[in-house]
């Protein structure tokens, strides 16, 4: 059980979100960046969908109201436990009164705080996981009491773990990102589809959990930016009116109007969600669904514990 103390952008609990309702415009939602969602229960044993704390763009403080153990992944944070400071992917003991910092510093935007036991939410449509604009849970914010379920194991056997994020996956703010050419490159001009694949872009100031916006080199239509609505997945990268890439992320909008050049494969995902704004240097490079099927199959082949029947 953690009470908290403090919080500082957004803060929202998110399982691995709620598949099977787009037909009726509801999105998805689950967390950022899958990876660490994931490494975090498997450090402490917790189901691989179980819900955890993620933390986006600030900061929060929690206090143990009894002995328990957390595990903590992501990048561009830190954590301060009692008087220690603990990196990312690593699991803690904490005793009953301590407090937790999840600390912002450079280097990505997503942290994941899960607890041995897992915390105990309310199920919505199936799902643990908030999504604010539809009122499917709420953000969690200074003073509310977090409650948690039985460890699967003995707290001391859980902790003082830690996962070597490096040997699998590279984040970087400056990512090469695969992507599987998008439905509607027809709609794009030779020179446009070259301009995506061949320039840098950098995450702007303009972007949450629906989309990334980028700026670059503009990307220039052949027939116009707009369409009939239609389907959408994260990681679709549409180019509006603009020529500018939005990229869906986790909360995406189950359909959208503009043209669709690309999308960002499942495994790189991560990687691109923990560009920082102003700051990530993004180039994208056209893979194939074979190629992008084995490269999923060899991050999750790792000491994390993931299993390829856990996506859905």
């Amino acid at each position: 059980m953690l009470e908290v103390m403090d919080v500082s952008g957004l803060v929202t609990f998110q399982d691995c979100g709620r598949p099977g309702w787009q037909s009726y415009g509801v999105p998805v939602s689950g967390p950022m960046d899958w990876f660490a969602h994931r490494v975090a229960n498997s450090l402490i044993n917790n189901p691989s969908d179980a819900p955890v704390i993620e933390i986006g763009l600030g900061e929060a403080i929690f206090r143990a109201k009894r002995d328990c153990v957390l595990a903590v992944a992501g990048a561009g944070f830190e954590v301060a436990n009692y008087i220690w400071t603990f990196p990312l992917w690593t699991s803690f003991y904490v005793r009953a009164g301590w407090h937790v910092q999840v600390k912002k510093i450079s280097g990505g935007n997503w942290a994941y705080l899960a607890i041995a036991g897992g915390f105990e939410t309310p199920s919505i449509l199936g799902s643990r996981s908030t999504y604010l604009r539809g009122g499917l849970g709420s953000a969690i914010r200074t003073g509310d009491i977090l409650e948690a379920g039985k460890p699967a194991n003995e707290l001391s056997k859980l902790a003082a773990r830690n996962f070597p994020v490096e040997k699998y996956l590279n984040y970087s703010q400056s990512p090469v990102i695969e992507v599987i050419p998008g439905p509607q490159t027809d709609r794009f001009t030779e020179d446009g589809i070259q301009t995506f694949y061949r320039n840098e872009y950098t995450l702007s100031n303009s972007f949450d959990r629906m989309g990334y916006r980028l700026d670059g080199k503009p990307i220039s239509h052949l027939a116009g930016a707009d369409l009939i609505s239609e389907g959408m997945t994260m990681g679709s990268v549409q180019i509006p009116a603009n020529g500018q890439p939005i990229v869906m992320m986790a909360d995406a909008p189950t359909t959208g109007g503009y043209p669709k050049i690309a999308n960002v494969i499942r495994a790189d995902l991560p990687l691109l969600a923990q560009c920082e704004a102003g700051v990530s240097k993004i180039r994208f490079r056209e893979t194939t669904v074979e190629k992008a099927q084995e490269k999923l199959r060899k991050t999750i082949r790792s000491r994390s514990g993931l299993q390829p029947d856990d996506f859905r």
